[in-house]
């Protein structure tokens, strides 16, 4: 009998099973790794340099320029955090296709993964290594250029 988790919900009740084809799975996982690896993580050194350039220290007194740099500083550090997020995540994603692929690679074209082991493998944190993040200097705080506001 087939475990509650592994059943498909009652909307979906009358689909068919998902067929995945490993070697495949095992191409996929290499090639988003070093698609990742390649073309993606090189370039965020480029975006880093160019996100922490240094920033003229507006006058206290031109409040609209203070809280303009203020949400912009907290723009570019969402937009930092998700262009690192996005290699970490992908690469997550890329090592967690791959273990579920090393896991049935020598089993039956009759064996089925569980939903378990695919939730396993996504939310194995050794699967993820994430990189360095950028922390981008906040123009409200004290730095070596003087006090913003």
């Amino acid at each position: 009998m087939i475990p509650q988790e592994d059943r498909p919900t009652s909307w979906l009740s009358d689909y068919g099973g998902i067929e995945a084809d490993i070697r495949q799975l095992r191409e996929f996982a290499e090639r988003l790794e070093a698609e990742v690896r390649q073309n993606y993580a090189p370039h965020l050194s480029y975006i880093a340099d160019d996100m922490t350039a240094a920033i003229p220290n507006p006058c206290d007194s031109f409040q609209e320029l203070v809280q303009f740099l203020h949400a912009h500083h907290e723009t570019q550090q969402a937009t930092a955090d998700t262009i690192f997020d996005v290699r970490d995540t992908t690469g997550h994603l890329a090592a967690a296709a791959g273990e579920v692929a090393a896991r049935y690679a020598g089993s039956d074209a009759f064996s089925a993964a569980r939903v378990t082991d695919v939730e396993r493998a996504l939310a194995d944190p050794s699967t993820s290594r994430p990189g360095p993040a950028l922390m981008l200097t906040d123009p409200d705080r004290m730095d070596n250029r003087g006090e913003v506001h």
